[in-house]
This record gives C-alpha cells, structure tokens and sequence, in this order.
C-alpha cells in the first residue's frame, strides 16, 4: 500500500490590516516555496486586502471564508478536505478571534501544523501591546515566525525585540521596512557578550551566535578585538599564514556535521586534534561574489581544554 503523505497546515495570524493576506501572496508566488500544489485557504476574517478569482486560479487555490467562529468545526474542515483535496493548507486566522478554538478542533486525517506565522503592523503595536495584551501575545508565544511590519528607521526594534524573545525565546523574529527590505533587529545591547570591552570575551555556549551575527552583521565587528575557543583546522586551498578557525556544528542531525567559523590569518599551527583560545582583531572583508563576511587576525592563541559541548548550538541572541 502507498504510503500516505501529510498535508502540511500554516497558520497565519495577527489583527486585521497587519499583512496576513500579503503574506499568503508572497508565500504562493516564491517558486521556491510553491510550484501548483492544490492548496486550500482558510479564511477566519475579510480584510482589507483580498485574493482575487484570478489571482486563486492562477496559482491552483481554493479560498473558503469562515464568517462566524461557530462554523469552525471539526466535521466542516473533513468536509472541506474531502471536497478539496488539498495538498496543503493555509488558515488565515484573526487574533480578536482567540486561538483555543481553533487549536482545540481537531483536524482532518493527514493534515498537520508546520509553521506559525504571526504578524503585526509596527504602527499599532505599542497601543496593541498596551492595550490588547494577551491578545497579541497568545499567538506570538506559540508562533514559529514573528514578522513586524511597516517598520520605519525610528522604530524601537531593538526594545520590541527584547520583548517578543521573552515571550518566545525560539522563534525566528523579523522586522520588515516599507521598501519590502527586512531585518532581525538585534542591536549590540541584544547579544550576550559586552561589544564595548577593549577585549570582546565570547563564551564556549556563544560561538554559535557570534557565528550567525558575524553573517548577517559582520560590519558590527569590523576591528573589534575578539577572545573565543576553537580549532585551527588546516585547508588544502588555503596559502601558508591562513587557517579555519572553527568548531563543529550540528546543522539538522547529528548525521550532519559541519564546521563553522572564520579564515584566520596568524602563526598558529594548523590541527583538527586540539583547541586554542585564540584572540584576533577581526575585519570586515569582500568575498569575490561581492557579499561582507568577517576574517579573523591573529594577536596571540593558547592551547586550552575542549569546551563542555562539543557542538556550536545555534541559540537566538
């Protein structure tokens, strides 16, 4: 027998206007994502931005509005899926609505939740937060993807931040600019290590989010002096007087072993054996395909025991 295949289930949620409906139509035009899957659309509210006929059948959509809660049942979503047969499903959710009814309906056979999504618009956020408070955050704690919208250069991201990663330390955060451009948001008081010292010490549990900050910031440590833990792996490509400075990450499973660090240019004796506490003034350097990343230089290394972990963890600062 042919084994069945799940229906995956993305829940978009957030007041009306804070860009669920432009989210739905961003998802469904990324050939990366999409490419003609049947998909069925739940909507839970009629905003001010709507998918059009053409727009649905263009791109293999079925839309099925809910307009009272009451509708909301665990037969009427079978129906739909025996109806539809959908290859996946996205449920356009208002956050007025609360989520214990539709977290506590059961859904059909194969249908499963992959992603929550939650969206704010960055103009009302404070006043939401101030004055609609659980119903802001209840789908925010929960949520995988936390996107702020409509976001100006004087926005308090930063702060708003802070905020959202004490409710949900493990979601993903962005912030996105009106020219369409987005953003994490992390300022140097976010991170976890003092950016001011003379010496930035970063510690064994942190290389993982100096690694992921470097990628996206590296300019935010453009000739700060760093004092972290690694190895001085070798490179056959690389010229005498450089090295990778890494550590062994876990990128998905532990079948799925990868280095991350830096080129290091220094005196230190390349080896995969053993670990150094290397400090080095980093640089800002331009790869040949045009992008920013950041290279160490080397001012002293002293051999030092391996960390406790052995694998870099990817936390969010």
């Amino acid at each position: 027998m042919r084994e069945q295949t799940i229906v995956p289930v993305y829940m978009l949620t957030g007041f009306i206007e804070s860009g669920k409906t432009t989210m739905i139509q961003n998802m469904l035009t990324d050939e990366g994502f999409s490419s003609g899957q049947a998909t069925l659309i739940l909507s839970f509210e009629e905003g001010v931005e709507e998918l059009d006929e053409d727009f649905l059948k263009e791109h293999n959509c079925t839309l099925v509005s809910f307009e009272k809660q009451e509708e909301l049942t665990a037969l009427r979503l079978k129906e739909l899926n025996q109806q539809y047969l959908p290859e996946r499903v996205f449920i356009e959710y208002n956050s007025m609505w609360g989520l214990e009814k539709l977290v506590s309906t059961r859904l059909p056979l194969r249908w499963e939740w992959v992603q929550v999504i939650c969206l704010a618009d960055a103009t009302t956020f404070d006043s939401y937060m101030t004055n609609m408070r659980k119903l802001m955050t209840d789908p925010m704690k929960d949520a995988d993807l936390i996107i702020i919208n409509r976001c100006g250069p004087s926005f308090n991201k930063s702060g708003w931040r802070r905020q959202l990663r004490a409710l949900n330390p493990s979601a993903n955060i962005l912030f996105e600019n009106p020219d369409g451009t987005t953003e994490d948001g992390v300022a140097d008081e976010d991170l976890p290590y003092d950016m001011k010292a003379d010496v930035i010490d970063v510690a064994d549990g942190q290389f993982g989010t100096l690694y992921l900050d470097a990628m996206d910031h590296p300019e935010r440590y453009d000739g700060k002096t760093l004092r972290l833990v690694g190895q001085p792996m070798p490179q056959k490509e690389f010229p005498a007087g450089f090295y990778y400075f890494s550590r062994p990450a876990m990128t998905c499973c532990s079948n799925d072993i990868q280095p991350c660090g830096w080129v290091c240019k220094g005196a230190a004796k390349p080896s995969a054996r053993g670990y150094v506490r290397l400090t080095a003034r980093a640089q800002t350097v331009t790869t040949p395909d045009g992008q920013s990343t950041m290279m160490l230089h080397e001012i002293s290394t002293e051999k030092c025991a391996a960390p406790k972990e052995p694998y870099v963890t990817f936390a969010n600062p």
